[in-house]
């Protein structure tokens, strides 16, 4: 039996996905994966052969609206899986949603699923203003076309499901599951100690993890940064992430700017996460939406308290005033009282820390999360003669 995933960028099937492929293939299943750039990715790509699982490149383009480079995609994904006849296909981003699900029903693959793991720019503001653009309703009515073709329809939180139902994208005919996020794996994920200033008491210091998004709240966590350090001169912010080909980006001149005034120290782009975290003893990230941010997760999974918007996906990583708080979406000055509050109180980075832990634990442990997607995919132990 042959279990296909097809993505849009090859480091994220290893990174977000890779333990579900395992658990897939110690099932017994062939794994075969799609994506596009393979030879752009050539780390990944031998990791990826070397724990035995076939690839293919299609061309996909992660941004734009070019409709013949879409059309080739389609077909070119279609031509694929008319030669690999997958029995289960998994996709996940925008067009390997709308055009791999739709190759896959045209090729008769039998069993489509779909893992909405965030929704953005396409459903920005949609909720707010009760409208929706033009170029919104082509992109909705494509989703639509794509979810109606699915066995099975994945969300990675209830607030997500419930948009696709109000805006008539999810059909009331297609089964849908709310799983929790991607999962992290708790044992690549160890909780480290907060990093001491010269007295050894914990040191305030935040950090935000993810692409340079305006819609990543970045803008709101520079801002909220000034405040504190008008008042907190030795709170230091960290920035990890990578400028993005997308609407939404940052811009170049603005982030030098951030860094030149000492604002924020920037990482760039790590392929290891856990230095940054250890660096730090506060996670944030200030987004307008999430699927749910693998992001915080892995903060939790080492032992660092949240502060978080009150937004889908956000809100489901933060017990208010438990592991973290939660603050209203692009609101700068509640977001600097939140972190203030850990400032002055270091005892609740200790217990927050903690309880962060323990949730991630019991409820975000990758190996909970993907047997409830193996089983709602109706994967089972492949025996052979």
């Amino acid at each position: 039996m042959k279990f296909l995933i097809c993505a849009n960028y090859l480091p994220h099937v290893l990174n977000f996905r890779g333990k579900l492929l395992e658990a897939i293939a110690n099932l017994g299943y062939e794994v075969h994966i799609v994506a596009p750039d393979l030879k752009s990715h050539s780390k990944d790509y031998n990791t990826l052969l070397g724990l035995g699982y076939v690839l293919h490149e299609v061309p996909i383009q992660r941004t734009g609206t070019n409709p013949i480079s879409d059309a080739k995609t389609l077909i070119a994904i279609y031509r694929l899986l008319r030669t690999i006849q997958p029995d289960y296909m998994l996709s996940y981003t925008i067009k390997p949603i709308i055009y791999g699900t739709l190759a896959a029903w045209m090729a008769k693959v039998p069993k489509r699923f779909i893992l909405l793991s965030g929704l953005g720019y396409t459903f920005q503001d949609v909720e707010e203003t009760d409208q929706r653009s033009g170029f919104q309703r082509v992109v909705h009515g494509l989703y639509r076309q794509a979810l109606s073709k699915a066995s099975r329809v994945f969300f990675q939180n209830p607030d997500d499901k419930r948009l696709f139902e109000t805006l008539d994208i999810l059909s009331k005919d297609t089964p849908a599951v709310v799983v929790n996020g991607s999962g992290v794996d708790v044992a690549d994920f160890s909780v480290l100690p907060f990093p001491l200033d010269d007295a050894g008491e914990i040191k305030p210091s935040f950090l935000l993890i993810a692409r340079l998004l305006k819609d990543k709240g970045i803008e709101e966590y520079v801002e909220a940064a000034k405040i504190i350090k008008a008042q907190y001169p030795a709170v230091e912010f960290h920035l990890v992430g990578y400028l993005d080909e997308n609407p939404a980006a940052i811009e170049q001149a603005q982030l030098d700017e951030w860094i030149t005034s000492g604002i924020v120290n920037y990482w760039g782009k790590l392929d290891d996460v856990r230095p940054a975290i250890a660096a730090s003893s506060i996670f944030v990230l200030p987004s307008y939406r999430e699927g749910t941010p693998r992001s915080v997760l892995e903060a939790m999974a080492m032992g660092r308290p949240i502060v978080t918007t009150d937004a889908p996906g956000c809100r489901e990583t933060v017990i208010e005033g438990v592991n973290g708080y939660l603050v209203p979406v692009k609101s700068i000055t509640e977001l600097a009282d939140a972190m203030e509050k850990l400032i002055v109180n270091l005892d609740l980075i200790t217990t927050m820390g903690q309880a962060s832990r323990a949730l991630i634990e019991d409820k975000f442990d990758v190996r909970k999360v993907n047997q409830v997607m193996v089983g709602e995919m109706g994967l089972s132990r492949q025996e052979y003669i």
